[in-house]
């Protein structure tokens, strides 16, 4: 059983059915762009037989829809998925059995055509908005329930149009920004110059001839905001009060180096066995084994990376009496609730969270702030519905970022190429700052803006994560076979900026080393890297997808000056395979032209295929973006990547031509794939740019200028 069916056992908490032939799914997972709603309903209209135009995908929301935590870690299909199956398939059978009674003949008699039960024998018939019409169905779901064979799928692993994407397509979507009520007003936070800056000094007069001209100013301790009907004239007075607002700047922002930092700093060290960190001292690194026939060592790092959502946070909320209501595009409204309620000193049960669309991320941007953003200052005014957004630089600026990392890996290879003994130690700040309330009270230190009010919540100092592959350790552990690995994760202390979740999570990075390793193992052993990885790889699922991205890659021959590379893994070892080539080239001028990517992946059963081309594509993009061009920068007075020029992304003139084979299993179950695909994306590049050069770059981003130092450095044309 799932832990989402754990919390919701019963088939009402997950689905209802009309009077009017509509049948309405509720899913806690929200839909950011990944396709899960048109998923989930396929696989509902799948077993309960009825057209997939009759499933109504619920809003979510507190208190209606069903509490699964947070839309992340490539869950939904494993958890959510499974939970709406399982409701739909006993909620089939329930029907079945009224209509047996109904019609009075044998259960085996009826069959399902779009929601109508009809009986064989005697052609009578009876719909399931007759039998279960706007009627409670009271009953538990069956963990072992019978589903459906996959060889009687009609619908699901079809093509189909995505929910909401004809919308999207002729602009007649709307976003949580695009909200309006009466009486709204619109609302902009002005920020202090950096995290540790406390305001010292307000001019009063300002702040007197803002309210005269209908501008509302709140404050509470260093926390400040402005609101007006007029949106335009709102912009312009935050600009006045920020430019007028004097602020106590504290020590800044370290600036020491931030890799320096990694290995420098304090922190929590913990050796990892089978995925999860250990309460035991580190071991030693050892000495090679007596039969190493050469041992290799390197060092791996990635920057700071953003979210880099193309539109900024936002959030609608009102104050009304004892309860606040909030819309926003958070990834997990249950948590938010928890954790603001108590921020806010106010019963969970007055805290109302709706998910509306917004600016999608695969992780914990700014849309939790800003949802405590819009209620800080609904509250401040209320009865009046409040719109707060997020600019360009808050979200640059003040969004919590996916750590900077640095692994250090050593291995030692036998005179017959197998690896004999592996040592990886990632270092990282924190990944887990999603306002969870574990221990109580500390999912209000999370949000950022409860930081400023007056006695506001301390910063909090996080923990090590001791769970199965989460946090800094994601996928530290390798899926191939080497002999007792020593495996470290260090937490580290006193790091600059404001991290959490971001696609991933250490995922990225540890798998970009490992990769990128194990390709300087294979050239160490005279080995192809394909071959290489093949023999040190035991499961045949692996296997097979890096065959299959293998073979597409070098179906045609390389053409001169093209560099190709190859890199695979599994994500969180239990979740989908996935392996990726790339074809590239580096121009004159020093600049990666990305010409061909081959992503070979098992998810399982496929459900969507197109949702899960385009979450493997997209996943390949994004990575491509993070290995060569993106990097937060920052000096003593603050965040200086404000903006798409400071802060530089992918462009369409560089995305590759992308092939996706999908290697499909019915009846397997679900393997989450929306973070599959990055980490063996980035080592496929770093490698390719390897055979196209001769340069081992092992610090992203993989810059023009980086590869010129790269290059200027590099003895014989060879740099490491």
């Amino acid at each position: 059983m799932t832990s989402s069916l754990e919390k919701q056992p019963n088939v009402d908490q997950w689905l209802s059915v009309g009077t009017d032939g509509r049948v309405t799914v509720r899913s806690g997972k929200v839909d950011i762009g990944q396709r899960i709603s048109t998923a989930m309903a396929l696989i509902a209209a799948e077993e309960l037989d009825v057209a997939l135009e009759r499933i109504d995908m619920a809003q979510v929301e507190t208190g209606i829809s069903p509490d699964e935590g947070v839309t992340s870690g490539s869950n939904s299909m494993q958890d959510s998925g499974q939970a709406v199956r399982l409701a739909t398939a006993t909620a089939r059978r329930h029907m079945i059995a009224r209509a047996a009674e109904a019609l009075e003949v044998e259960p085996s008699t009826l069959e399902i055509t779009d929601g109508l039960i009809r009986s064989r024998d005697s052609n009578l018939s009876v719909s399931y908005w007759e039998l279960q019409g706007d009627q409670p169905f009271d009953i538990p779901i069956d963990p072992e329930i019978e589903i459906k064979a996959p060889e009687t799928y009609t619908q699901v692993g079809e093509q189909v149009i995505a929910r909401g994407m004809t919308e999207l397509a002729t602009g007649q979507s709307h976003f949580v920004h695009d909200m309006t009520m009466p009486g709204m007003l619109h609302a902009r936070v002005v920020r202090p110059p950096h995290y540790h800056a406390r305001l010292k000094n307000l001019d009063e007069a300002l702040c007197r001839r803002l309210e005269d001209a209908a501008i509302r100013v709140v404050r509470d301790g260093s926390y400040l905001a402005v609101a007006g009907e007029d949106e335009y004239a709102v912009i312009k007075a935050a600009e006045r009060l920020a430019a007028a607002a004097e602020w106590n700047m504290g020590n800044g922002l370290p600036t020491r180096d931030i890799y320096e930092s990694l290995t420098a700093n304090e922190r929590v060290s913990l050796p990892v066995s089978n995925g999860v960190p250990q309460r035991e001292p580190v071991p030693d690194l050892p000495e090679p084994p007596a039969g190493a026939a050469q041992t290799l060592r390197a060092r791996y790092e990635k920057p700071y990376h953003m979210h880099g959502s193309l539109g900024p946070s936002a959030a609608l909320s009102v104050a009304e009496g004892k309860e606040v209501h909030i819309w926003t595009h958070s990834q997990g409204v249950y948590v938010l609730r928890e954790a603001l309620a108590g921020g806010l000193g106010m019963d969970e049960d007055d805290l109302h969270i709706i998910h509306a669309p917004g600016a999608g991320c695969y992780g914990h941007n700014g849309a939790d702030d800003a949802a405590v953003d819009a209620a800080l200052i609904a509250r401040a005014l209320p009865s009046t519905p409040v719109l707060l957004k997020w600019t360009r630089e808050d979200e640059h600026a003040w969004e919590p970022y996916s750590t900077a990392m640095a692994m250090e890996l050593q291995a030692s290879l036998d005179s017959d190429g197998n690896v004999v003994a592996w040592s990886h130690e990632a270092y990282g700040d924190t990944f887990m700052m999603r306002p969870r309330n574990a221990p109580p009270g500390e999912g209000a230190k999370r949000l950022l803006p409860l930081r400023y009010v007056a006695n506001g919540a301390d910063d909090p100092v996080p923990q090590p994560a001791m769970r199965y592959h989460v946090g800094v350790h994601r996928n530290l552990d390798p899926l191939y076979n080497f002999p007792n690995p020593r495996l470290v994760k260090n937490l580290v202390r006193g790091l600059p900026l404001r991290t959490s979740a971001l696609r991933t999570l250490g995922g990225f990075a540890n798998v970009f080393a490992i990769e990128c390793f194990l390709d300087e193992l294979a050239e160490a052993a005279g080995k192809d890297p394909v071959e290489f990885r093949l023999q040190h790889l035991d499961d045949e699922r692996a296997c097979a997808v890096v065959k299959a991205a293998a073979d597409r890659l070098n179906a045609n021959d390389t053409p001169a000056n093209i560099g190709r590379g190859i890199a695979f893994s599994q994500y969180t070892n239990s979740k989908a395979y996935a392996a990726v080539g790339v074809e590239l080239e580096v121009l004159d001028d020093a600049t990666i032209k990305l010409h061909r990517a081959v992503i070979a992946v098992d998810a399982g059963q496929v459900v969507d295929p197109d949702g899960l081309t385009m979450q493997c594509e997209g996943g390949f993009i994004q990575a491509a973006s993070w290995t060569l061009h993106e990097a937060v920068t920052f000096d003593r007075d603050g965040v200086t990547s404000r903006d798409w020029d400071s802060y530089p992304i992918l462009r369409f003139g560089n995305i590759p031509e992308i092939e996706t084979v999908l290697m499909d299993r019915p009846g397997d179950p679900f393997l989450g794939a929306g973070e599959a695909v990055s980490g063996p994306a980035g080592a496929a590049i770093a490698i390719a740019l390897k055979e196209a050069t001769g340069l081992r770059l092992r610090r992203m981003p993989f810059t023009p200028d980086a590869i010129r130092a790269a290059a200027l450095n590099a003895p014989a044309g060879i740099s490491s």
